[in-house]
Protein backbone atom coordinates (compact mmCIF):
# COMPACT_ATOMS: atom_id res chain seq x y z
CA UNK A 1 0.00 0.00 0.00
CA UNK A 2 2.75 2.48 1.19
CA UNK A 3 4.61 1.54 -2.16
CA UNK A 4 1.30 2.32 -4.53
CA UNK A 5 0.98 5.80 -2.28
CA UNK A 6 4.39 6.63 -3.15
CA UNK A 7 4.04 5.80 -6.68
CA UNK A 8 1.00 7.86 -7.30
CA UNK A 9 2.94 10.89 -5.92
CA UNK A 10 0.37 11.28 -2.67
CA UNK A 11 1.14 12.54 0.81
CA UNK A 12 -1.75 11.57 2.96
CA UNK A 13 -1.09 11.42 6.67
CA UNK A 14 -1.87 8.07 7.04
CA UNK A 15 -0.45 5.22 4.96
CA UNK A 16 -0.53 1.55 4.78
CA UNK A 17 -3.59 -0.15 4.91
CA UNK A 18 -5.18 1.65 7.52
CA UNK A 19 -5.59 4.17 4.70
CA UNK A 20 -8.04 1.76 3.03
CA UNK A 21 -10.08 1.56 6.90
CA UNK A 22 -10.20 5.21 6.99
CA UNK A 23 -11.03 5.95 3.26
CA UNK A 24 -13.69 3.01 3.42
CA UNK A 25 -15.29 4.75 6.85
CA UNK A 26 -15.28 7.96 5.85
CA UNK A 27 -17.33 6.99 2.60
CA UNK A 28 -19.06 5.41 4.49
CA UNK A 29 -20.00 8.40 6.68
CA UNK A 30 -20.40 10.47 4.09
CA UNK A 31 -22.96 7.92 2.36
CA UNK A 32 -24.88 8.20 5.90
CA UNK A 33 -23.69 4.99 7.25
CA UNK A 34 -24.03 5.02 11.73
CA UNK A 35 -21.24 4.49 13.83
CA UNK A 36 -22.41 1.06 15.11
CA UNK A 37 -22.31 0.47 10.96
CA UNK A 38 -19.09 0.94 10.68
CA UNK A 39 -17.95 -0.33 14.07
CA UNK A 40 -19.44 -3.68 12.45
CA UNK A 41 -17.28 -3.57 9.18
CA UNK A 42 -14.56 -2.06 10.50
CA UNK A 43 -14.68 -4.88 13.53
CA UNK A 44 -13.87 -2.25 16.27
CA UNK A 45 -14.51 -3.72 19.73
CA UNK A 46 -14.79 -0.58 20.99
CA UNK A 47 -17.22 2.46 20.20
CA UNK A 48 -13.97 4.77 20.89
CA UNK A 49 -12.06 2.87 18.55
CA UNK A 50 -14.76 4.07 15.78
CA UNK A 51 -15.30 7.85 17.22
CA UNK A 52 -11.76 8.89 15.36
CA UNK A 53 -13.95 8.59 12.30
CA UNK A 54 -16.86 11.32 13.62
CA UNK A 55 -14.24 14.50 13.52
CA UNK A 56 -14.23 14.22 9.94
CA UNK A 57 -18.14 14.16 9.28
CA UNK A 58 -18.22 17.75 8.77
CA UNK A 59 -22.15 17.62 7.83
CA UNK A 60 -23.10 16.03 10.82
CA UNK A 61 -20.71 18.09 12.80
CA UNK A 62 -22.80 21.04 12.05
CA UNK A 63 -25.73 19.89 13.01
CA UNK A 64 -25.05 19.68 16.04
CA UNK A 65 -22.82 22.66 16.91
CA UNK A 66 -24.83 25.49 18.41
CA UNK A 67 -24.28 29.21 17.82
CA UNK A 68 -21.07 31.14 19.48
CA UNK A 69 -22.97 33.64 22.15
CA UNK A 70 -22.21 37.08 21.69
CA UNK A 71 -23.02 39.70 18.48
CA UNK A 72 -23.54 38.72 15.17
CA UNK A 73 -20.87 38.55 12.78
CA UNK A 74 -21.17 38.90 9.18
CA UNK A 75 -19.42 36.54 7.13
Amino acid sequence: MERAVERAGLHPPIRGAHLLRHSLATGMLQRGASMAEIAQVLRHRAAATTEIYAKVDFAGLRALAQRWPGPEVAR
